[in-house]
C-alpha cells in the first residue's frame, strides 16, 4: 500500500467506517488557517469529520450556520447573475477588474462536468488551458479546484472563475448580503476575502501545473496563465434582486492564509500519535467518543465560536481547566509560557514564576498595583467612615 493510500485508509478508519467524508470547502478552510495551531480541527477536518454532527453527538451543538431561507434566497440571487450565459457577469467583470480589454459581446461557458471530484478538478484544468490559449472571455460555473492542505487534498468550488482576454483568471465571489450605496458590511467583505483567497491559492497551484506541462507546449504568443490578486464580490444592490460588483483586493489575505497553511502540522503526523482504535464516528457511545476528541489537542480561543462546530465543546473543556486561551489569543500571547489562570495568578502573587520573565514581572507588578489601589480605597472607605461617626449627635 503506498503512503497516500494508507493515509486515506487511515482517515477512513478516523471517520469511522461506512461513515461519508464531508468536504472541506474554502470557507472551513479560511476558518482552519486563522487558527493553525489547532491539531484537533486539523485531522477533523483533513479526515472529513462531519463536525456539526460530531458536536451534537458530544452534547455541544453548533450555534451557527445559514438558514435554509438565506441558502434559498442565495441560490436564487446566484441563478440570476449567472443567467443568459453570465452575461450580466461578464459585463460586471469587465467593467470591474478588465475595463481597458475588449466587451464580452460573446463568451465561452465550457461543460465542466466529470466524474467524482477528481475528475472535475482534471476537467476544470482542462477547460481553463483551453480557455487561456483561445483568448476571449470564457466563464467557468462552479469549477473544482484542489488545494494540498497539511497532507491532505481538499476539493474546493469556487462560484465562477472569469478568463480574461489576456489570459489570466479571476475568482468570482457571489454573495446575499447586500451592497448599499456601493458599499457592504466590512465584517462579511473581510470574511469573503479570507474564502476567495483560498481559491487564489488553489487556482495558482493550477496555473503552476499548466505552465510546467512539457508534453503540451503552448502556441508561440500564447497567453501566459495569471491568477489575479483582485476578485469581483458581487452582491444585491440596495436590498434588491439586481446585482452589484466591486473589486476586493485579497493580496493581503492570500499570503497570510499561505503562511498559516504552511503552518499546520501534517495530518499523518497528528494521526500517528492518537491512540489505536481512535474513532470520531458520531454513533459511537458519547464517553466513547468524548475520549477520542480530548486524544487530539485543540486550541481554543474566542474567535472559534463564530468558525468551528465543535467550539463550544472546547469553551467547556477550556474553562475546566483554566488555559487562559479562552480569555483570547492577543492576552494568550501576552502570558508567554503561562497556560491556565492557576499558573498566572501563582506568578502574580510571587508563588511561582521567574521574575526576570517579562509576563511574571508584569503580572507582579500589576498585582502589586491592584494591592495598593485596594488599601487606599479602603483606607479612604474608613476615614469616611469615622468622620461620619464623629459628626453624629
Amino acid at each position: 500500500m503506498t503512503r497516500a493510500k494508507g493515509l486515506r485508509h487511515r482517515l477512513a478508519e478516523l471517520r469511522g467506517p461506512d461513515v461519508p467524508a464531508k468536504a472541506l470547502d474554502a470557507r472551513a478552510l479560511a476558518a482552519l488557517a486563522a487558527n493553525p495551531g489547532c491539531s484537533r480541527r486539523a485531522i477533523l477536518d483533513g479526515a472529513g469529520v462531519d463536525k456539526a454532527r460530531l458536536a451534537g453527538a458530544l452534547g455541544a451543538p453548533a450555534g451557527f450556520g445559514q438558514s435554509q431561507f438565506a441558502l434559498t434566497r442565495g441560490n436564487a440571487f446566484e441563478a440570476r447573475v449567472k443567467a443568459d450565459g453570465g452575461a450580466e457577469l461578464l459585463r460586471l467583470a469587465h467593467a470591474r477588474l478588465d475595463p481597458g480589454a475588449e466587451p464580452p459581446a460573446t463568451a465561452a461557458v465550457p461543460d465542466l462536468t466529470a466524474h467524482g471530484p477528481e475528475g472535475r478538478t482534471a476537467r476544470t484544468a482542462l477547460a481553463l488551458r483551453e480557455a487561456t490559449r483561445a483568448g476571449g472571455w470564457t466563464l467557468l460555473d462552479h469549477p473544482m479546484l484542489a488545494l494540498d492542505v497539511a497532507g491532505s487534498l481538499a476539493f474546493l468550488e469556487p462560484d465562477a472563475v472569469v478568463v480574461h482576454p489576456d489570459g489570466s483568471w479571476s475568482v468570482v465571489e457571489i454573495k446575499s448580503f447586500p451592497m448599499v450605496d456601493g458599499a457592504a458590511d466590512p465584517a462579511k467583505v473581510g470574511a469573503a476575502a479570507r474564502q476567495a483567497a483560498v481559491y487564489v491559492l488553489a487556482l495558482e497551484e493550477v496555473a503552476k501545473r499548466l505552465g510546467a506541462e512539457p508534453d503540451a507546449p503552448a502556441p508561440a504568443g500564447a497567453p501566459v496563465p495569471r491568477v489575479r490578486h483582485q476578485v469581483l464580490l458581487v452582491c444585491p444592490k440596495d436590498f434588491s434582486n439586481l446585482p452589484a460588483a466591486s473589486a476586493v483586493d485579497v493580496r493581503k489575505q492570500r499570503a497570510v492564509t499561505a503562511r498559516q497553511l504552511a503552518r499546520l502540522t501534517r495530518v499523518e503526523e497528528i494521526a500517528d500519535a492518537l491512540p489505536e482504535g481512535t474513532c470520531f464516528a458520531p454513533d459511537l457511545p458519547a464517553e466513547e467518543l468524548t475520549a477520542a476528541v480530548e486524544a487530539v489537542p485543540a486550541t481554543y480561543a474566542p474567535e472559534c465560536l463564530s468558525a468551528c462546530e465543535l467550539a463550544f465543546h472546547c469553551r467547556d473543556r477550556a474553562r475546566a481547566t483554566g488555559a487562559v486561551t479562552r480569555l483570547g489569543r492577543p492576552l494568550r500571547a501576552e502570558l508567554g509560557g503561562l497556560a491556565t489562570v492557576e499558573e498566572v495568578l501563582a506568578a502574580a502573587h510571587g508563588v511561582s514564576g521567574d521574575p526576570d520573565d517579562p509576563a511574571v514581572a508584569a503580572l507582579r507588578r500589576a498585582a502589586a498595583l491592584r494591592a495598593e489601589a485596594l488599601r487606599e480605597a479602603r483606607e479612604a472607605a474608613e476615614a469616611r467612615e469615622a468622620g461620619e461617626a464623629v459628626s453624629c449627635p
